[in-house]
């Protein structure tokens, strides 16, 4: 995917992109290629495969929701940044929030953020089940994006969803995934009311965007420790 393809594609999901934030994400492939040499951000480094499957692919999520309509977001297990700095880039408006458990990678997200001149965003470097243990019910939206199988992810991101908003993984094919998350559903208090399934552009992979609302609160004893949430998932 080329910058012009970037751009067309982009105004087929309603984003449109302006200089600046082209530059932004120019400065951001840059930064990622220097430092994926000193450690593993990310497999794919050719520039075309980066715009589609990290930069295009981040930022499908609009798809599903309308980005300019919200004002909190939290990425857990962000890694290099995908979705969450990709989103913070192409909507500033929004609180971004970045939670990973590995401080190198949060320190790469800082020089990118400091690099870019990025205000209104946040690293955590913490494990998403201590973070969810005291932050309850915070964020507009709460995505993530390969981090882990459904009914572990939802034990993990309900709890700092608000009541009556979202949170938004994107995936590949879930097809075996869905059929497990019906007891994470009843226990966290949510449900699903929106999945999107497509193909990405050019490569056409099986790309699936899910939209579980919250109902309620979630209860205290939720997120659990890894250790018991990896014996007995929901």
């Amino acid at each position: 995917m080329n910058i012009n393809d970037f751009i067309e594609n982009l105004k087929k999901i309603n984003i449109d992109i302006n200089e600046n934030q082209l530059s932004q994400l120019e400065k951001y492939y840059n930064l990622l290629v220097e430092y994926n040499e000193k450690m593993n951000l990310t497999g794919i480094t050719e520039k075309e495969q980066v715009y589609l499957k990290h930069f295009y692919d981040s930022l499908t999520i609009n798809k599903i929701i309308d980005l300019n309509a919200i004002e909190s977001l939290c990425d857990v297990g962000t890694g290099a940044g995908f979705p969450g700095l990709v989103i913070k880039i192409l909507f500033p408006k929004i609180n971004v929030t970045l939670v990973d458990s590995l401080n190198k990678r949060i320190d790469f997200l800082n020089t990118v953020i400091s690099e870019l001149n990025l205000v209104g965003i946040n690293t955590l470097h913490e494990r998403i089940e201590e973070f969810g243990k005291n932050t309850r019910e915070k964020y507009d939206v709460v995505t993530a994006r390969a981090v882990a199988s459904l009914n572990i992810l939802l034990e993990y991101c309900l709890p700092i969803v608000k009541i009556g908003k979202y949170f938004i993984p994107l995936k590949a094919d879930i097809s075996r995934e869905i059929l497990e998350i019906n007891q994470a559903k009843k226990e966290l208090n949510c449900e699903l009311v929106d999945k999107l399934e497509f193909l990405l552009p050019y490569e056409n992979s099986i790309r699936t965007i899910l939209k579980f609302k919250k109902i309620n609160k979630t209860p205290k004893k939720y997120p659990r420790q890894y250790s018991q949430i990896k014996k007995k998932p929901l």
